[in-house]
């Protein structure tokens, strides 16, 4: 991934794009420990927005702290959550085909799809998760259930791991608008089986993704 040229609001927002962007060019290794003194040094700041930088990571997955010993980037994998993940979000579906979709919705899911599919076009990771996320949110909210919302946005933080590490864009990623479209149209249509059937054929290319990501992070 490319650094970007970008103005810094503070000195922890300086680190964490920097440890941000080493890690998603694999400049920093899966499990590399990621000790305050030195990157504070190297970077000519104190410990302080360090700190700060590292809990802003971990709080997305990226790096993993542990008491008393510090902080690692994270070297995840995908059997943790793919049972959950696929539960939910075949739930999400379900609700959202019995609830239907007013034309707002379909609007906003059709504009985060166009996003989607030109952060692809342009394999810019940070849109294509903002897009994703979005989309996965949209189709929860639908269902009108406040706590799934809420675990569909914890596991697509988690998974969004998975999609940083990965090497650019393969067809996994591209194919994916593709089969948004296809939930889409289903639940547009209040096709609960159509629907749930394109989700877990989604989920199944998903969790490939995942598997390689595995085998590259680790």
């Amino acid at each position: 991934m490319m650094q970007h040229s970008r103005l810094y609001n503070t000195s922890s927002d300086y680190v964490y794009f920097d440890l941000r962007d080493k890690i998603a060019s694999r400049e920093l290794k899966p499990k590399q420990r990621l000790l305050e003194v030195k990157i504070a040094t190297e970077m000519g700041v104190s410990r302080t927005p360090v700190r700060e930088a590292l809990r802003r990571l971990a709080s997305e997955g990226l790096v993993k702290i542990v008491p008393n010993s510090g902080a690692r980037v994270a070297s995840p994998t995908p059997n943790e959550m793919e049972n959950a993940y696929s539960v939910l979000e075949n739930l999400s579906v379900e609700l959202a085909c019995r609830n239907g979709l007013d034309s707002r919705a379909i609007e906003s899911l059709e504009s985060v799809l166009a996003a989607e599919e030109s952060a692809s076009e342009k394999e810019d990771i940070d849109a294509f998760l903002e897009a994703n996320n979005a989309f996965h949110r949209l189709i929860a909210e639908s269902g009108k259930n406040q706590v799934l919302c809420e675990h569909i946005d914890s596991i697509m933080t988690r998974t969004n791991v998975f999609i940083f590490f990965c090497d650019d864009f393969d067809e996994e990623k591209k194919a994916s608008v593709a089969e948004h479209r296809a939930i889409l149209r289903a639940i547009a249509k209040r096709d609960r089986e159509g629907a749930q059937r394109e989700m877990r054929e989604h989920l199944t290319h998903s969790h490939r993704a995942l598997a390689a990501a595995e085998g590259k992070v680790n």
